[in-house]
């Protein structure tokens, strides 16, 4: 990860916290004046949509291991507390106006705190903190620009509404046709074999057992399952995959129209979808500069020194 570039004048002093609140983990990252990463956390799902309390303690929770672990590596952190940091805070949800407005009338420990979406903060953190677009191909998909103060987004409707081209998506995908399959109904896949190597099942009510109501990070976990079967050239497999790539080339033609300086793919898949790509789009994707949490402090950063000049916040 390069070092965010970000105007340093934003800064004052302050210990900086930045949270990336996803539906299966929430991400910290304590960061200093010289935007230098003090320490890290990992905890449990911070999506507000699945729990407000949920998205609250894991926030807390994830906060409270970076803490510590800065406070055991610098000496001088010795009375460093959440209620000495600022907050930038980032969250799958956090575009549903009711999240946004219960998680920012939240009464948080931190000194202070800024609400946004999990998208604004991968985009600044992918571009630190410069214009740019991304296209997420995680657990769920979307794309996102921001470019002269705009927000554009595209997809991020939610699984199984949505989300096309994401590892939730695959899964459902890997799902139905190995149960076609099972049934004779669709034709044959050795995405078959490895579902049920994956699961440790050996019939199609296993199968929908270990699907049944369950959330999209379930159905991601099995998403491999479909790039597996396409090493093996299986037909249904590279449908599968063509249909995916296809529809995150049309969102980044999308995307293109807000002409942003430059566009990534981030997410779990993107190693394994990039292959499928667009050539001339593969060849156009920039790395991620940093992850989304970063890209919180640096929202944090903005915010903050816009409240403390009394600016209306554009973002």
């Amino acid at each position: 990860m390069s070092k965010p570039t970000n105007d340093t004048t934003f800064f004052d002093g302050s210990i900086f916290l930045g949270i990336d609140g996803g539906g299966t983990k929430c991400k910290a990252v304590l960061m200093d004046h010289n935007q230098t990463i003090l320490g890290v956390g990992i905890s449990g799902p911070g999506n507000p949509v699945y729990g407000v309390e949920l998205a609250k303690n894991s926030i807390v929770e994830s906060a409270k291991i970076a803490l510590e672990q800065a406070k055991s590596k610098y000496l001088t952190l010795g009375d460093l507390h959440l209620g000495s940091v600022i907050a930038g805070i980032g969250l799958a949800g956090a575009n549903v106006p009711q999240m946004y407005k219960e998680m920012s009338e939240w009464k948080s420990p931190f000194k202070a705190k800024y609400i946004t979406t999990d998208l604004l903060i991968a985009c600044l953190g992918a571009h630190n903190g410069r214009d740019g677009a991304v296209m997420i191909s995680g657990t769920g998909s979307c794309g996102y620009s921001y470019v002269k103060g705009q927000s554009t987004i595209i997809g991020a409707h939610g699984f199984p509404q949505g989300d096309k081209g994401s590892g939730a998506w695959f899964g459902l995908q890997a799902v139905e046709a190995s149960l076609l399959s099972l049934d004779k109904i669709g034709p044959k896949t050795s995405m078959l074999n490895f579902l049920l190597e994956e699961l440790q099942v050996n019939n199609a009510e296993d199968i929908v057992a270990k699907f049944a109501s369950k959330p999209s990070s379930i159905f991601a976990s099995v998403a491999n399952v479909v790039f597996l079967a396409a090493q093996e050239d299986d037909q249904v497999a590279l449908a599968i995959i063509k249909e995916g790539a296809e529809y995150i080339n049309t969102m980044a033609r999308l995307l293109d129209d807000t002409t942003p300086p430059r566009i990534t793919l981030i997410g779990g898949l993107t190693a394994f979808i990039t292959p499928y790509l667009d050539a001339e789009l593969q060849l156009r994707l920039a790395p991620s500069l940093s992850p989304p949490e970063v890209g919180a402090v640096l929202y944090a950063i903005k915010q903050n020194a816009l409240s403390a000049r009394k600016i209306p916040n554009r973002c």
